[in-house]
């Protein structure tokens, strides 16, 4: 299989129950629910995306015929020791791309694999922490992980009904751009008290 990567780097986890590991984030291209073309956002399934996934072109980007290529390349982006390795698998959506092939290769240099999905796509066998940001107006078929992650607010979502499915950890983060969404993810953490609020400390500090 040929990998397709945007972009590949070394930086701290921003966000989530993981944030301010260190960790090599390997962003996949492409996604499910958007074309990532602007042209398109207005009819697209998640029209909030922040993020850009489009080709190759990014930082240690490219196409990547083998597992072990790619694994190779987060371990050098890692640099020397092999304590607390981790990488973070996004995109886009990731469960488009990643493989058991890739996952053994990573096991094998001594990294943990998190993983960050929209959650419309079964996640594959062997993530060691998975992280579902469900979407309004989609249909989530993983249902069970780590760390569900609700941007907020989405009209469509309901939060209570989230609460049913099979994960340990309930998160909600403010959505990046629009007013008040910070105030409203307070009120539902206020609210519904399994919930945390999860802030992008990446974009506080200046990180990728």
């Amino acid at each position: 299989m040929t990998y397709a990567v945007k972009e590949c780097f070394l930086t701290l986890q921003g966000e989530g129950v993981q944030a301010g590991s260190r960790a090599v984030f390997l962003r996949f291209a492409g996604c499910n629910l958007w074309s990532g073309r602007e042209q398109d956002r207005a009819t697209a399934q998640c029209r909030f995306c922040d993020t850009d996934f489009v080709g190759t072109d990014g930082v240690n980007g490219g196409k990547f015929r083998t597992a072990e290529a790619l694994a190779e390349q987060v371990e050098r982006l890692w640099g020397g020791g092999a304590e607390k390795r981790l990488v973070v698998v996004t995109g886009g959506e990731p469960m488009l791309q990643l493989d058991t092939a890739l996952i053994d290769a990573l096991h094998e240099r001594a990294f943990r694999v998190a993983v960050e999905s929209n959650g419309t796509l079964p996640a594959v066998a062997g993530i060691d922490w998975l992280c579902v940001s469900p979407k309004a107006g989609t249909e989530v078929v993983q249902r069970s992980g780590d760390e569900l992650k609700l941007v907020w607010p989405q009209e469509g979502v309901d939060p209570a009904l989230l609460e049913s499915w099979n994960f340990g950890h309930f998160l909600v983060q403010p959505m990046d751009g629009p007013e008040g969404s910070i105030q409203a993810a307070i009120a539902l953490a206020m609210a519904r008290p399994r919930w945390r609020l999860s802030l992008q400390a990446h974009k506080v500090v200046g990180l990728a």
